[in-house]
């Protein structure tokens, strides 16, 4: 993985391109804004999750390709393509995600060499997981990482996930994006529902100021490095648990970073 600059955003010093790639075909697993408006890469991740021939990651900052009509979508795919060209995959196993302004067109010639570039500096150390969790943030003051290691049928498994966000954050998910990744061998029935539960619990109990937005989404990749069969169901519990406590982590990190908050207010409901 890794993120860089690749010229969406005027800042000179903000990466605003992140590229996450699976060494084989992963499980993925998604959950989207529930606003009735929602983006091109929206749409064609929900055409391409659940999956368990995911191989890629692919997340531009600084613009939302947003209430882009029929160019949006042919735009995200497109992303998709060159993602999938640049590693050497199949277009159908590249996610797009995208973050930023409202209703302008992507600058699809700076992405798209931002694209191939990002494919020529691929890590795997805690360096290029910082650079990517920074490709992704807007208006966020800091990336939001978070990770695990615990054990589970009798073998390490870890979890690590990054999310940004800062506004028009609200119940129900809002303007935020999270890639999560494992090495648990998950089926992709059993992904798409551990990562439903762990949103319901996290990232959708949380608010800063109300608002729901369109691009809205958290993917779960878990590559089975770790194991050599699927997740046993009655590991499942355990699994569940800590893909929760991660999300929790780092749902809590965003309303922390809210636009204009200088306070983070829990609630904790009991007997209801």
């Amino acid at each position: 993985m890794t993120g860089l600059r690749c010229g969406i955003k005027p800042a000179a010093d903000k990466l605003d391109l992140t590229l996450i790639v699976a060494d084989e075909d992963a499980t993925a697993a998604g959950v989207y804004t529930q606003n009735l408006v929602y983006a091109a890469p929206v749409a064609i991740d929900r055409e391409r999750t659940p999956s368990r021939r995911a191989r890629a990651v692919v997340v531009n900052s600084g613009n939302a390709n947003a209430c882009t009509g029929q160019r949006g979508l042919d735009d995200a795919r497109r992303m998709a393509q060159v993602t999938a060209e640049a590693i050497g995959v199949e277009a159908e196993q590249v996610l797009v995600m995208s973050t930023g302004v409202i209703g302008q067109f992507l600058p699809m010639d700076k992405i798209e060499a931002g694209v191939r570039n990002a494919a020529s500096q691929l890590g795997h150390t805690g360096e290029d997981f910082v650079l990517a969790a920074r490709g992704i943030c807007t208006t966020d003051k800091s990336h939001k990482i978070a990770t695990r290691e615990f054990q589970l049928a009798g073998r390490t498994v870890r979890i690590a996930g990054m999310a940004k966000g800062a506004g028009m954050i609200g119940p129900r998910m809002a303007t935020m994006l999270a890639v999560i990744m494992t090495d648990a061998r998950l089926e992709p029935i059993d992904a798409q529902y551990a990562l439903s539960e762990a949103v319901n619990e996290s990232f959708n109990c949380i608010s800063v100021d109300g608002h729901m937005s369109t691009n809205d989404t958290v993917l779960l990749l878990a590559s089975g490095a770790a194991m050599d069969e699927p997740l046993p169901s009655s590991e499942g519990f355990v699994f569940f648990r800590e893909l929760r406590e991660l999300c929790v982590e780092l749902a809590k990190q965003i309303p922390d970073d809210g636009e204009g908050a200088s306070h983070l207010m829990c609630i904790h409901v009991r007997g209801c």
